[in-house]
């Protein structure tokens, strides 16, 4: 009797796909166990439990809208499992939908009050919400649940560690790492608090210690890399970023910092060579166009380089000195509208930015625009009070105007500054010959002076001869 050709032959061998695909999932092969999942779901597409699976392995390939299709669909057939809501509400914050991940935890919280991950997970929700006080009375729900949970004492230092509390970060994670010894990542994650708060020693030390173990991690070696350009080790930097390489040759992002380093380093050939590989290998990386606008202008290829800004401009970057240094290149080579376009956002993003207002000042007075130009002169020497360009270039926007009193101040206050340079001098003097003309134009004013035609006329007799 074939039994394959029956209903439960089917059925069985549908379940023979499943726990081929269990034992492919634990060896880490997950295209092989997702191929295996999805015969099995061909076969009984009514199985909530492969639903799950199958999302797992999703999960694990970082394919975080398919798994969450799947775990809908586990959902709709098992609407009350609370490893299938908390998973999905896991996905939801992955994905940025917190508002959905919350109300999903919540209704866990309803299901089994005792469920102790969706206080766990909560914390990152919250954390990603900036809503730290939340993250913290999560933790201490958790806490009371299972006050052991090395998660949640690895995800609220995550939360300190937002927050600048460094030190309560570091205590945290070290906490993690007693209760659980292989939970991944402490010595990379107290690395980076030793490193915000200026601990380079230490911060290095973790660094290396977090290589021992896992020498293959992409991302602790480029942060690593980063690390080591602040720091000034460039030949280091540049061994990380070649190691990078090593492991995904088409890394655009090891690429670029190699780049940045030959830029640096005034090797601008070698430069164009390496970030032109970075675009190759991601069109969509921000940072290589900036970096090759800058050398095409070194080089003297003022055309190239205001392709390259521009196209950078349409990513549109977030980074506020960044978007100012474009600005003032955008300003070098007689661009203004677009030197305003990145400034102006560039205060939007930080308004306390000296240099966004100062070059702000350049562009509107290269519009002709002198009354802006003086206001976000002003802006600027609120904020720094003591750059002599600044109060140089204040000054001259004010000759211009005619206000020369107010140049003068702003002269006399550069002066009186280090920085006092040939180009201040000869602003001055200008001044002076100014103020002075207007003296003299001021007396001359005080006597008004009226001229006839120059013919004297005789008054005719009345009388008649």
């Amino acid at each position: 009797m074939a039994f394959e050709d029956m209903e439960f032959g089917s059925y069985d061998r549908a379940e023979k796909k499943a726990q081929k695909a269990f034992e492919f999932y634990e060896d880490g092969k997950m295209l092989l166990a997702l191929a295996e999942l999805e015969t099995a779901l061909e076969i009984n597409p009514a199985n909530s439990s492969w639903h799950f699976n199958k999302a797992l392995a999703l999960d694990s390939t970082n394919r975080f809208d398919d798994a969450i299709a799947e775990y809908e669909i586990a959902l709709q057939l098992d609407g009350n499992d609370v490893e299938i809501l908390n998973s999905l509400a896991v996905d939801y914050t992955r994905t940025g939908q917190y508002d959905r991940a919350i109300e999903m935890f919540e209704h866990i919280e309803k299901l089994s009050p005792a469920f102790e991950p969706c206080y766990c997970n909560r914390i990152i929700t919250y954390t990603e919400m900036g809503l730290h006080d939340l993250a913290e009375q999560m933790f201490y729900l958790a806490q009371q649940i299972k006050p052991d949970c090395g998660l949640c004492y690895y995800n609220i230092g995550n939360s300190l560690f937002i927050r600048g509390q460094y030190d309560k970060a570091i205590n945290c994670w070290r906490k993690t790492a007693e209760l659980e010894p292989t939970h991944p990542q402490i010595n990379y994650r107290i690395a980076q608090a030793c490193w915000s708060k200026g601990d380079t020693a230490r911060a290095r030390e973790h660094f290396l210690a977090e290589l021992r173990s896992n020498a293959g991690d992409i991302n602790v070696i480029l942060d690593f890399g980063l690390f080591l350009l602040e720091v000034g080790d460039v030949e280091s930097a540049k061994e990380k970023f070649n190691r990078i390489l090593e492991f995904e040759p088409d890394s655009a992002v090891a690429l670029f910092y190699l780049g940045e380093i030959a830029f640096n380093l005034g090797d601008y050939e070698w430069a164009v060579e390496l970030l032109s590989q970075a675009l190759e290998k991601d069109g969509s990386l921000a940072g290589p166009r900036y970096r090759l606008s800058r050398c095409a202008l070194i080089l003297g290829q003022r055309q190239k380089g205001k392709a390259y800004l521009v196209s950078e401009l349409k990513l549109g970057p977030e980074n506020p000195d960044v978007l100012v240094s474009m600005g003032s290149m955008f300003l070098a080579i007689d661009e203004p509208h677009y030197a305003r376009h990145c400034l102006l956002k560039a205060v939007d993003i930080d308004f306390t930015n000296p240099q966004a207002y100062y070059y702000l000042g350049l562009a509107s007075a290269l519009y002709g625009q002198t009354d802006d130009a003086a206001e976000f002169f002003n802006h600027t020497l609120d904020l720094n009070p003591g750059d002599v360009r600044t109060l140089r270039a204040c000054a001259a926007v004010y000759l211009a105007m005619g206000r020369l009193d107010d140049a003068a101040k702003m002269a006399h206050k550069a002066r009186a500054l280090p920085d006092d340079d040939a180009e201040l001098a000869c602003l001055c003097r200008r001044i002076r010959f100014a103020r002075a003309a207007e003296h003299v134009r001021v007396f001359l004013g005080r006597f008004k002076i009226k001229f006839g035609n120059g013919r004297l006329k005789t008054r005719k007799s009345s009388l008649t001869p």
